[in-house]
């Protein structure tokens, strides 16, 4: 059996899969849904700097991630906002993220760093848009004669 046959569609789950934890994030902090803030209950105050704009960036790339749509620059966006989340939040208050509470920090910012290198994978409004600008896109089969 050849695994490399599912590289895209894997690679397009584990992309859904992180977009949707992304924005869910995005929102809960943004609207004060699925228990806010930390399980508060409360929303960001609007344009507090950095948690509000980093609440933006999640709901944002979260659903471009999710969908496959930009992949690439909103994968890189939110890799950085996360590397940023990390050494700014959490890294001073110890170098290990166990230590510092950045374990998401860190795994987000990964993630979407190999989402950003890899691509969107098979199921994504990415390379869809690419084949129809490119008049590639599948013909539809003619129905059979009777």
């Amino acid at each position: 059996m050849n695994l490399d046959q599912f590289r895209g569609p894997v690679l397009s789950l584990f992309r859904m899969v992180a977009g949707l934890m992304f924005l869910l994030h995005g929102a809960a902090a943004l609207f004060g849904v699925f228990g806010g803030i930390q399980g508060t209950g409360a929303a960001v105050e609007f344009g507090l700097w950095p948690g509000w704009w980093a609440a933006l960036i999640q709901l944002a790339c979260g659903i471009l991630v999710l969908l496959g749509l930009f992949t690439r620059p909103s994968a890189t966006l939110a890799s950085g906002s996360m590397a940023y989340a990390y050494f700014v939040v959490h890294q001073p208050q110890g170098l290990l993220p166990l230590l510092n509470g950045g374990e998401l920090s860190a795994m987000y910012c990964w993630a979407f760093l190999l989402i950003a290198v890899l691509g969107p994978g098979t199921w994504a409004v990415d390379p869809l848009i690419r084949r129809l600008r490119d008049g590639s896109a599948p013909q539809p089969v003619p129905p059979r004669p009777g």
